[in-house]
């Protein structure tokens, strides 16, 4: 494979998901303006969020079987251009209905995590997979470019204008991307949906969809509903909570890596073990501290570190399971982790309403981490450790 070629296509296809996760995660820091605009209760608005993840995760899936079987060009060209249209959706929305039907369909950009991986896999030696995969999913950290960057631009030209800007960086990629990115080469039989889905009745394709739902599905939904949390329980101004949030995402994004290098040093069972526990731990740090903003930063930092090393770990294993099959289970973690973060923002919200704290559903999230934990020790890590000791 060309050394140069493969460079170019991870630098242009990370920066590519960097705006599509922009987009993406684009409602989020703005669930106040709208929440003003449209006199939206808490379940509305943590639905307003959660919407666009759930088209964005189940996507993935028929996404990264077109890619593997179309090339990553075509189908992540298409799927930036498609994404202009409910940016103009949103920008000119009236009601709230009417947002959430244009928010659903925003939720395609979320998609691109599978695009964007399969392409960059197809174009990378497999011994340096793990390092490539690592760094595009550094693309996540869009999520934080929306928080630091979208209420203060809404603060000085309004919604509308924010929304039709992002059209510019998005159709920039697209143009980026069909020119300067060659077709991925054609090599042996390409396999049917069907054949593509075939991996589904391995249980090792469950139990990573498991542990991703829990470690990507927790960043997005903190992603999705921190600012939320932070301006109803701090009156924190928008802009404040949007850049700690952000602060989330980043310190998540950035260790990523980390956690592929860590799984190719030590076994990613290993590092899934104590990724659980500091997810356990930091979850239940949440559910006691929520009175005080100081005292939530701190086990919010440390479910960022571990779910960010965690979904490095998981997708460290993916090429581990399935060589053959990685980009259909690519998509299929990948959606699994998603919808993982579609359903925690709509269950805090009506837990809110319902009871008049969160406490409840950062304890429901330590005890789906103790399940990983058990099943993860039984799987992988005790299974790591026996086979170490039986080669040595």
């Amino acid at each position: 494979m060309n050394k140069k070629v493969s460079v170019r296509i991870l630098i242009l296809t990370t920066i590519a998901m960097m705006f599509s996760f922009t987009v993406w995660a684009s409602l989020s820091p703005l669930a106040a303006e709208f929440e003003e605009i449209y006199g939206l209760s808490a379940t509305e608005k943590s639905i307003l969020v959660a919407v666009p993840v759930i088209l964005g995760s189940v996507m993935r899936v028929p996404l990264g079987i077109l890619a593997d079987r179309f090339g990553g060009r075509k189908v992540f060209t298409l799927l930036l251009l498609f994404t202009v249209v409910p940016l103009i959706g949103v920008s000119f929305s009236t009601s709230y209905l009417m947002l959430l039907f244009w928010a659903f369909f925003l939720g395609m950009s979320g998609a691109s995590f599978a695009v964007s991986i399969t392409f960059v896999s197809q174009w990378t030696p497999k011994e340096k997979q793990g390092t490539a995969l690592g760094i595009n999913g550094i693309g996540n950290i869009g999520n934080a470019l929306a928080g630091f960057s979208l209420p203060a631009i809404v603060a000085m030209v309004g919604i509308q204008a924010t929304f039709l800007g992002l059209i510019f960086p998005i159709l920039l990629m697209a143009v980026l991307l069909w020119f300067w990115t060659p077709e991925t080469p054609r090599t042996g039989e390409k396999k049917t949906v069907t054949g593509s889905l075939s991996v589904l009745k391995f249980k090792h394709s469950w139990i990573l969809s498991l542990f991703y739902f829990v470690t990507f599905g927790a960043f997005v939904a903190f992603t999705m509903y921190l600012p939320t949390l932070l301006m109803d329980l701090y009156n924190v101004s928008p802009v404040d909570a949007g850049a700690r949030s952000a602060g989330f995402v980043v310190l998540a994004t950035l260790v990523r890596p980390i956690g592929g290098y860590l799984g190719d040093k030590w076994g990613a069972g290993r590092v899934l073990t104590w990724v659980f526990l500091g997810i356990i731990a930091g979850s239940l740090g949440i559910s006691a501290s929520l009175s005080s903003l100081w005292l939530l930063t701190f086990p919010c930092l440390l479910v960022a570190l571990m779910t960010g090393v965690g979904n490095g770990a998981v997708f460290r294993l993916v090429p581990e399971l399935f060589p053959a099959s990685t980009g259909a289970v690519t998509g299929i973690v990948g959606a699994s982790g998603g919808l993982g973060g579609f359903f925690p923002p709509i269950l805090l919200g009506t837990i809110k309403d319902a009871t008049g704290s969160y406490m409840l559903g950062f304890i429901l999230l330590s005890l789906l981490s103790i399940v990983c934990l058990v099943i993860n020790m039984i799987y992988y890590h005790i299974r790591q450790t026996s086979t170490e000791h039986s080669s040595q």
